[in-house]
């Protein structure tokens, strides 16, 4: 299709899509209420519609008073119900997938309705949304003469009892119109392959032979796709392979660990970075500027949110309020309520705003994810700011890493332990630990207060990571794949201690 034609085309739908955009820019918090409303209607006669009696919910203020916050323990028996067939239990409408999901604190696993409502009004809305702002920003783009090379998740879909499970990924690839396929490499044959290595190498011999013009996929997993590319070809960097790549769009993770490694192999100025927060239970924000490091969160995709300022959460004065609340630069963990029946769910991520009009956000972390051992509460937002300083200051370059407690011993104070696995080491490993602890110190205060004089906590440890060591680690748990995360943080030592032992014994890749 002529690029004339094709971007007549998307300017039209981004018209007409801005257009409905406007409504929740201009009347955020009243779309809101209006959503809320309509789910609940649509829900009233589900077994939890009539369990908390949704027909005689009539505003925010009884609907939270009535329906509990709720875990995904909580709703574990009755989704096992929906995965058996059983219907009209949260949702209306027959669930027919469901999103498996381990995430990073747990070896069982999630199974996440996915309803047909979600997969349309959310998802797929979403995914053209991404590309409305990208070509509205970009006029001259020419996404659409070439392909999209997208890395999913590494499992099939799995058929039970009339009802399907699988990667998110997988779902919507199985889902997407039989077009779609032709903008985006790999095929989906390769793309739903569950042999994670077997699957890693059909799709270099596959894209290299296309015209990619953007990627799509989670920073860690796309950089060893990438690199897995240039070694096969030969190549300096990726232009060198698809001259006609002008965008990644890219989530699941920090994007700040890996930037540097990007610019090397994409090092084009003019090359486009667009950032998108989404998870199996829904899709949630969107970059919509150029270089920007702000998410627009999306308020027209059937979810209804509310919010947990991180300061009371988990305390017996944890406070609930709604968007119209929020206050710019505080932390909050996410609470959903969504169009495939997720009431009052905990997601298990924090955000920080950073405007409330329009409503735009950075994800700053997850709720379990943090130390707070010795009331020093690092965020994963904390941690990754100090260490992409510390790594511009010693010209080095981390692949992975994880970070625990060193719990208190008789009179010995406690510290953090860090285990990194370097693409590039520092040249001086006790000044990177030095610049890592006094960076940490200058992005949060309370560490900086249990670090002063050594009062409560010691200089931190690093522990350097043998080569593919992280990659052996999510091996051996049976996490490779393009959703699977390292867990960054944690109060606990069970992954720390794990990829220490591990470190000591040689790669079984």
């Amino acid at each position: 299709m002529p690029i004339p034609l094709v971007n007549s085309i998307a300017s039209w739908f981004l018209k007409k899509r801005f257009h409905q955009m406007e409504l929740f820019l201009k009347y955020p918090n009243e779309v809101q209420l209006e959503l809320l409303h309509v789910l609940l209607e649509s829900a009233k006669n589900t077994e939890i519609g009539k369990t908390y009696d949704f027909s005689s919910i009539y505003n925010y203020e009884t609907f939270k008073e009535r329906v509990p916050i709720r875990s995904y323990e909580d709703y574990e028996s009755m989704i096992e119900r929906s995965r058996l067939g059983e219907h009209n239990i949260f949702w209306p409408t027959p669930i027919k997938w469901f999103a498996k999901s381990s995430g990073t604190t747990s070896a069982k696993s999630k199974f996440i309705p996915v309803s047909q409502e979600s997969l349309e009004n959310c998802h797929f809305a979403a995914g053209k949304d991404l590309l409305c702002m990208y070509l509205n920003n970009n006029e001259n783009a020419k996404l659409f003469t070439g392909k999209s090379l997208r890395l999913g998740g590494s499992k099939e879909l799995y058929k039970e009892n009339g009802t399907s499970f699988g990667d998110l990924s997988a779902i919507i690839i199985d889902n997407m119109p039989f077009w779609a396929d032709f903008s985006s490499t790999p095929s989906s044959e390769v793309s739903l392959m569950s042999d994670w290595e077997f699957k890693m190498k059909a799709i270099v011999n596959e894209t290299i032979q296309e015209n990619v013009t953007s990627l799509a996929g989670v920073p860690s997993w796309m950089l060893v796709l990438l690199n897995e590319v240039l070694e096969a070809t030969g190549n300096e960097n990726l232009f060198e392979i698809w001259n006609n790549l002008e965008v990644y769009f890219h989530g699941g993770v920090s994007f700040e660990p890996y930037k540097d490694q990007y610019n090397k192999i994409l090092p084009k100025g003019s090359f486009k970075y667009y950032e998108i927060y989404n998870a199996s239970e829904g899709f949630f924000a969107i970059q919509d500027h150029n270089d920007s490091s702000e998410l627009l969160l999306m308020l027209d995709y059937g979810i209804f949110y509310e919010f947990i300022p991180m300061d009371s959460y988990g305390s017996k004065n944890e406070k609930v309020i709604p968007l119209s609340e929020v206050e710019v630069g505080k932390n909050y963990a996410v609470i959903i309520t969504t169009n495939a029946g997720l009431w009052r769910y905990q997601i298990g991520d924090t955000v920080r705003f950073t405007s409330i009009n329009p409503y735009r956000i950075k994800v700053s972390g997850r709720t379990k994810h943090h130390i707070n051992v010795f009331g020093e509460e690092l965020i994963i937002e904390n941690a990754e700011e100090a260490l992409r300083k510390t790594t511009k200051s010693t010209n080095s370059e981390i692949v992975e890493y994880t970070v625990a407690p060193i719990f208190m011993v008789g009179k010995e104070k406690g510290a953090h332990e860090w285990i990194i696995e370097f693409n590039k080491p520092p040249k001086d490993i006790d000044q990177f630990r030095y610049l890592l602890d006094q960076n940490l110190q200058q992005v949060n205060s309370d560490y900086e207060a249990k670090r002063y004089n050594n009062t409560t906590l010691n200089l931190l440890e690093i522990q350097e990571a043998r080569k593919g060591l992280f990659y052996d680690w999510l091996k051996k748990n049976d996490k490779l794949g393009g959703q699977h995360k390292i867990p960054r943080l944690s109060n606990k030592r069970t992954y720390i201690d794990e990829l220490l032992e591990l470190n000591s014994v040689n790669s079984f890749t």
